[in-house]
């Protein structure tokens, strides 16, 4: 494993670090023993950093990462988890002190801890990153020690640029993969010029780069992959990065003839983004030991070549880019 300074908070964090919303809901079931396992076989990979959220299963996911704590006792275990989400409805008014500080303490008490070691806003509307109240009480909450850190999940490029305006907002998580360019271009410049950790979420698409599905795949009831495909649930680019299916299918076959030997198609989707020495850590779900191993790994391997990086890009701008690349 790697290691890589999270912006200006202090932390070094794995490059392949683990995304828990998979083992808290929204990705068909897990059951707690098959998460628990999944989460032990990361530390034992190495990967010393773990992103939640708490509406992740209502708290579950949270409830479980602080069981992992109490259960490695003596190991690194950076927690990062959100907030914001659990507003109904989800508007730019619900985001004001006072709610954020009760889901603050919601956080506190599932993850049995008296300080969070990072909070982020739970990509909000794009109206909040223009609302200096809300970063004024989140620095309150810092000075309180409830929280020794914040940041921000996007979904947009703007409020990446935006939320850095802020100078306590210390990461921001942003999708970032093959299917995602955009913010390569100029977020990460104005990122690494102000030291602000980057967090390349939904790093795999939602699982279309592992090169695992087909035409003929099925996803669960309860999987977003399938309810979620036109975004009735949330936003659209969560689900494939939003990409529609068919083509994503496309570009990977395409990117597949580009996959060293050795690789598999998601180590080689995760070395890719690693490539990128403004990200601190890609953050990949998984649901089974196997998967978090396999994706552990891809930090040990060497640099991919600048004509393997070209063609890719390539790729994108032929089958991708008019599907997304203004659009985030």
């Amino acid at each position: 494993m790697q290691y890589r300074p999270l912006g200006k908070t202090g932390f070094n964090v794995s490059t392949i670090s683990f995304g828990a919303w998979a083992i808290g809901a929204d990705w068909g079931d897990v059951t707690e023993e098959s998460a628990m396992a999944t989460l032990h076989a990361a530390v034992d990979a190495g990967i010393n950093f773990f992103d939640t959220a708490d509406v992740y299963g209502n708290g579950r996911s949270e409830r479980l990462i602080a069981r992992l704590k109490k259960e490695r006792p003596g190991e690194e275990i950076i927690v990062a988890t959100k907030a914001g989400r659990r507003l109904n409805p989800h508007v730019a008014e619900g985001y004001n002190g006072e709610n954020i500080t009760a889901f603050i303490e919601r956080s506190l008490t599932n993850l049995e801890t008296d300080s969070l070691d990072l909070v982020q806003l739970h990509c909000p509307p794009t109206e909040v990153y223009y609302n200096p109240e809300l970063f004024a009480a989140l620095d309150g909450l810092m000075a309180q020690g409830k929280i020794k850190h914040y940041g921000v999940s996007v979904e947009k490029v703007e409020e990446a640029l935006k939320a850095i305006e802020f100078p306590n907002v210390k990461t921001v998580q942003i999708i970032f993969n093959m299917f995602r360019l955009r913010p390569a271009e100029l977020f990460f410049r104005e990122a690494v010029a102000k030291n602000i950790g980057i967090l390349a979420r939904v790093p795999l698409a939602s699982g279309l780069l592992t090169g695992k599905f087909g035409k003929d795949s099925q996803f669960a009831a309860n999987d977003h992959r399938n309810y979620n495909r036109k975004g009735d649930a949330f936003d659209v680019g969560e689900t494939f990065s939003g990409v529609d299916y068919e083509t994503g299918l496309q570009a990977v076959q395409e990117i597949e003839a580009l996959k060293p030997a050795n690789m598999t198609m998601a180590q080689f989707a995760l070395r890719w983004i690693l490539m990128f020495e403004a990200v601190s850590c890609a953050i990949p779900g998984a649901k089974r030991p196997l998967q978090v191993q396999d994706n552990a790994a891809s930090a040990d391997f060497p640099p991919l070549s600048p004509e393997t990086m070209i063609a890719i890009q390539a790729i994108y701008d032929q089958l991708v880019r008019p599907q997304v690349h203004q659009r985030w």
